[in-house]
């Protein structure tokens, strides 16, 4: 594809910005230090003009975490490094798109055997809260909410469980309080039929997965990653990196189109809340 450059900002046009290690040679469709360490520079690069306030909103496109771990990322994921590099300490939380529902999640990379442990009221409260305020600035509203349970049938009066009795209704009930239109628990086998005939604009799940696969299975070639609760949006495909079609011309490239239009729509929100203009 041909896209229209400038040498400064105007509409219709990108202005490219240099990366400090052009010259170093990466191999492309493969994982490496060098492509791990390109990635990471680039990052900081854009992470610096958001300092200096010459962006509002940033996108990237689909990263291999061997390689920027090889390369010296030593967080669990890209959202902690970012939060990292930014000094930033608040309630993060990565969310993903999929036509019109969005997700996050109260734990998110970690294994299964850690998750139970990571639920608690508070950080049930911060994911619905986090939910609410992104999907609020993408244009709608007044949110619909759905909130997973943990266990099987939501946990079956306990039978199974009591993560949804002592910490999951605790949390829904504190959002509810701050006039958040949050409902749940559901068991999670069942709900994400409901969300995805509209009746919600979005669900919390507990883990990684019990979102990933239902978002994936809805709507995978437009699904978009949110690394929500940043101080600057951030956006990506939820695609992987696609190595075996390097080089092909058979990228998809929907789904990198609809995470700028996100991010577009967040940054221009926040650039709005930050100068006082309502639209």
């Amino acid at each position: 594809m041909e896209i229209p450059t400038a040498e400064s900002a105007e509409p219709g046009h990108v202005v490219l910005v240099g990366s400090r290690l052009a010259d170093q040679q990466v191999e492309r469709g493969v994982a490496s230090v060098a492509g791990g360490r390109r990635v990471m520079s680039d990052l900081l690069d854009c992470l610096e003009m958001f300092k200096q306030g010459r962006v509002d909103s940033i996108m990237f496109l689909p990263l291999n975490k061997s390689a920027l771990h090889d390369a010296g990322m030593h967080e669990e994921d890209e959202l902690r490094w970012f939060a990292k590099e930014l000094d930033y300490h608040g309630v993060t939380s990565e969310l993903n798109f999929a036509g019109h529902l969005t997700t996050s999640r109260v734990t998110s990379h970690c294994g299964i055997k850690d998750v139970a442990a990571r639920i608690n009221a508070r950080a049930v409260l911060e994911a619905i809260r986090l939910l609410n305020g992104v999907i609020s600035a993408n244009g709608v509203d007044k949110p619909r909410l759905a909130v997973c349970a943990l266990n099987p049938h939501a946990g079956e009066s306990g039978q199974f469980g009591r993560e949804e009795i002592d910490h999951i209704a605790p949390g829904i009930e504190l959002a509810n309080y701050e006039g958040i239109d949050a409902v749940g628990p559901f068991p999670a086998d069942t709900i994400f039929i409901a969300a995805r005939d509209g009746q919600y604009d979005g669900v919390v799940t507990m883990y990684h997965d019990q979102g990933q696969i239902a978002m994936k299975l809805m709507g995978f070639e437009a699904g978009v990653t949110v690394q929500g609760g940043l101080p600057v949006p951030i956006a990506t495909p939820a695609h992987g990196v696609a190595y075996p079609i390097v080089g092909q011309n058979k990228a998809n490239t929907g789904p990198a189109q609809r995470a700028f239009e996100i991010a577009v729509a967040l940054g221009r929100r926040q650039a709005d809340q930050r100068s006082g203009v309502t639209r």
